[in-house]
């Protein structure tokens, strides 16, 4: 009896100690599955979280990229690329839980639908500016070109009306002076002698000229004799910075046909002296024609 007794109390013990091995292996599989699950969930946080951080680091160098084209929403792309830098920051500061995660996730997720819009609108508005700039080109090239084109027409014009004030001007030929003796009956005898001369002949025509100015025009006659002296009304006019003496004016009446004029200058009882004789005539300043005679 006491064999069977001492029998069922040793299985007894058997069946307890089975029972807390059991126990006791359940514990420790239960402990090693819970930190491998541990294990796997950080290690999947650690992941997404690199994850996160590389995607964040991508928007933030599309954001440089874009501001580098300088358009209208480039303050905007600067906001926005702050905004990204901070949640990086944030982030790197973070434990890692799952529950941030999914919260710096949602914030990744609302960042990055801006990005695409502004950095689509900042596509198109480099595409405008490029097409802006390109026409610009253009028209600062059309632009050049009309300027070129009308400088020269200013210089074709100038040239023009520089021809046509040269072509204008009248032109004054055939100056000739003759010493004259006129007899009491009123005829001229052309003589060489001073002595013999009591009035000085001076003639010339004026070209014909269809494009001058008709009207009467006046011409300056000045008259030197071999002393240097102007000889004649000896009077004076200022043109500009020059001044000149003269010994007698003649107006010429015309209409854009070939004239000749002849003056006279008397003697006014004095004999004109030997020797050489100049004469020039002037359109106000400027010498139109010139000769010399001498008197013996």
């Amino acid at each position: 009896m006491e064999n069977q007794r001492s029998n069922s109390s040793l299985k007894a013990v058997v069946v307890v100690l089975a029972l807390l091995l059991l126990g006791s292996l359940a514990y420790i599989f239960k402990m090693t599955t819970d930190a491998k699950k541990l294990e796997t969930e950080v290690t999947t946080v650690k992941s997404e979280k690199d994850n996160l951080l590389d995607s964040l680091a991508i928007v933030k160098n599309t954001y440089e990229q874009a501001i580098k084209d300088k358009t209208e929403v480039s303050d905007e792309l600067i906001a926005e690329r702050e905004k990204v830098v901070n949640l990086i920051a944030d982030l790197q500061k973070s434990k890692g839980d799952a529950a941030s995660l999914r919260k710096y996730r949602e914030q990744y997720n609302a960042l990055q639908v801006n990005m695409k819009k502004l950095v689509a609108e900042n596509e198109e508005l480099k595409k405008q500016n490029e097409t802006l700039t390109v026409q610009r080109d253009s028209t600062v090239v059309a632009l050049g070109q009309s300027k070129k084109y009308n400088d020269t027409l200013v210089v074709q014009n100038e040239n023009l009306a520089k021809t046509v004030e040269k072509g204008s001007k009248l032109v004054v030929m055939n100056l000739r002076t003759q010493a004259i003796k006129q007899r009491s009956s009123g005829k001229q005898i052309e003589t060489e002698k001073a002595s013999r001369a009591d009035k000085l002949k001076v003639c010339f025509a004026v070209a014909a000229n269809a494009i001058a100015k008709s009207g009467d025009k006046t011409y300056y006659v000045q008259i030197i004799d071999s002393k240097n002296n102007v000889i004649g009304d000896k009077k004076t006019e200022t043109f500009g910075d020059m001044t000149l003496t003269y010994s007698f004016t003649t107006v010429v009446p015309y209409n854009n046909q070939a004239v000749d004029v002849c003056e006279y200058l008397d003697g006014n009882g004095k004999d004109f002296a030997k020797g050489s004789y100049f004469v020039n005539i002037f359109d106000k300043s400027e010498l139109v024609s010139k000769t010399s005679f001498t008197l013996k």
